[in-house]
């Protein structure tokens, strides 16, 4: 698996590797992970926790060549949208099995296989074979076996339990702004904020909540699923967690942080997989147009807090989608392309 994590650069890349090392390790491989993970100790205590080893970079697709036949790689997972494209045509050519994860996206990558996991995602002119839906999402053990056997049933209560959470670093700092809308509705709620560094967790602590509200700042932790099946609404970002949201049944509310969830958002909410509180410049933004965005998304979520029937329709229709098997029908593909077929039994 090559792919990168940090503070600036989130940690999506690394959770959906980290999903799919889960499954071949399941099935007898051996997996090492290659690239920066800069400054998250519970990532790298992740992967140590499943005995994958850590190694730097490479960068460079002659990099990329050397290390796979260094450590005698069949097969090379590649998930960034910083590493020279040129590198999955150069592993290819020296006869590694590629499999290039997108969003939306190739950046003119020429792989054995590729996956866009995005809910919609349709079949673009690529060289090789594309995996493309939700019904491809990968999903942490974590996750998958926190999925209840049926979405969640109407609820109704006075004081709702609300998560927020946006990447396990919030590179963009959406947190704070999110906090200060929820505050905004007036509603009681009994709200949980991931602060994924100690200046987001100081400005989420400068919020003052209103009457029935609390605003419990917490630490990012390997408990996220279990938070999620506990609240009665998530408010996160429309990134890789969307699928973690969909596959646990989870009523939520999605913001579009950066420029390539824009797609995967719209088509989301348009579906009914989520709500849609707009998107964050949009809701950061000076003047007028940033107080008519902030006080829009509020009335969305004063919705959602007062109506277990709308969060409980959300919730279904998000279970229905997304089945958590994503991750074994891709190691399928894989294996289908790679492995030897079995020998012939007498």
């Amino acid at each position: 698996m090559r792919c990168d994590a940090g503070p600036r650069r989130g940690v999506g890349h690394l959770v959906r590797c980290l999903a799919l090392a889960e499954e071949f390790l399941a099935r007898g491989a051996h997996v090492a992970v290659f690239g920066t993970v800069e400054r998250l100790g519970w990532a790298t205590a992740e992967l140590a926790a499943r005995g994958i080893p850590l190694h730097p970079g490479p960068d460079t697709p002659d990099g990329l060549v050397e290390a796979a036949r260094r450590h005698e790689l069949d097969v090379m997972v590649l998930d960034s949208y910083e590493l020279d494209p040129a590198g999955a045509g150069a592993l290819r050519d020296a006869g590694v099995f590629t499999l290039a994860v997108i969003d939306g996206d190739s950046r003119g990558q020429v792989a054995d296989l590729y996956l866009d996991q995005n809910f919609g995602a349709q079949q673009p002119e690529l060289p090789g074979r594309l995996l493309a839906g939700s019904g491809y999402a990968l999903l942490r053990d974590s996750v998958t076996t926190a999925r209840p056997p049926v979405p969640p049933s109407p609820t109704a209560v006075s004081r709702p339990r609300v998560l927020a959470f946006f990447g396990g670093t919030d590179a963009v700092g959406a947190a704070p702004v999110l906090t200060r809308v929820l505050v905004a509705t007036g509603h009681p709620m009994d709200l949980t904020v991931i602060v994924g560094r100690p200046e987001i967790e100081a400005e989420v602590e400068d919020v003052t909540p209103g009457r029935g509200q609390i605003v419990r700042p917490v630490a990012p932790t390997t408990s996220l699923p279990t938070l999620i099946t506990e609240a009665d609404l998530v408010v996160s970002a429309a990134g890789t967690s969307t699928w973690e949201l969909c596959c646990l049944g989870a009523p939520a509310a999605l913001v579009c942080v950066v420029d390539n969830q824009r797609e995967s958002y719209h088509r989301v909410v348009r579906h009914g997989l989520a709500a849609g509180l707009g998107e964050l410049p949009e809701l950061t933004a000076a003047g007028v147009p940033g107080r008519a965005a902030r006080a829009a998304a509020a009335r969305t979520l004063h919705g959602l807090l007062s109506s277990a029937q709308r969060r409980a329709t959300l919730a279904g229709q998000a279970w229905s989608t997304v089945d958590g098997q994503g991750r074994a029908r891709v190691v399928d593909a894989v294996c289908d392309a790679v492995c030897p077929p079995a020998a012939a039994t007498s």
